[in-house]
């Protein structure tokens, strides 16, 4: 992937004290720069809007976004959170919902560098049944994947550039990438056997640019 900017860098992301357990700090901060990425598309005149009437609006996606988080983390994985009045920004523009994001993802991260397997493995109470914590997280992360997508079609429905997510879009391309849009794409393997003996595998195809959103 290659983004403008990140909000929380690479370089930024805690350590685990559990190394096996670093993927779940190093996909959260990746989700949280991708909603930040998205958001910083809109416009403060665009909070009110919604593709029907029976839609979300951006404003509120972005509520729903900050305060279901801070239930996820707080009720069902037991992390320190500020109070639920102190979640949203003061201001209703997407500058102040970007800032917010990050303000509360980055404590998270802190959190979660800290706790050894058997925390994650630990069964906490999520809604009306028990699962793992572990679960529990990557639910969160499907979840807010889910808004983010929906507001990356309000971007297009806005004629707005939508941002590199998991791959380039028609707003974003570069050299190199490899969105798998042939059949060709989908059956390459890392170590596939040739078709016949001393047969050499099949040039790859120059990277094409997708033509929506992310397409990995």
């Amino acid at each position: 992937m290659q983004y403008g900017s990140s909000a929380v860098p690479e370089s930024e992301v805690p350590r685990a004290v559990s190394p096996a357990w670093q993927h779940t700090l190093d996909t959260y901060a990746s989700e949280t720069n991708k909603i930040h990425a998205t958001w910083s598309q809109f416009a403060e005149a665009d909070m009110d809007f919604r593709p029907h009437p029976k839609s979300t609006a951006v404003g509120d996606v972005m509520k729903h976004q900050l305060l279901s988080e801070r239930r996820f983390f707080a009720e069902f994985l037991g992390v320190p959170e500020p109070a639920a009045a102190e979640v949203l920004p003061g201001e209703s523009s997407p500058p102040a919902f970007c800032r917010r994001l990050v303000e509360l993802a980055r404590p998270r991260l802190d959190f979660l560098a800290c706790q050894e397997e058997a925390w994650w493995l630990a069964r906490a109470r999520f809604f009306d049944v028990d699962r793992q914590r572990i679960w529990i997280f990557w639910r969160r992360i499907l979840h807010t994947a889910h808004h983010r997508t929906q507001l990356t079609v309000y971007l297009r429905l806005l004629d707005k550039p939508v941002p590199a997510i998991y791959g380039p879009t028609a707003d974003v391309a570069w050299e190199g990438a490899d969105p798998t849009l042939t059949v060709e794409a989908a059956g390459r393997a890392a170590s596939a056997p040739p078709s016949r003996a001393g047969a050499d595998r099949s040039p790859e195809r120059p990277a094409s640019k997708s033509p929506g959103g992310s397409n990995r």
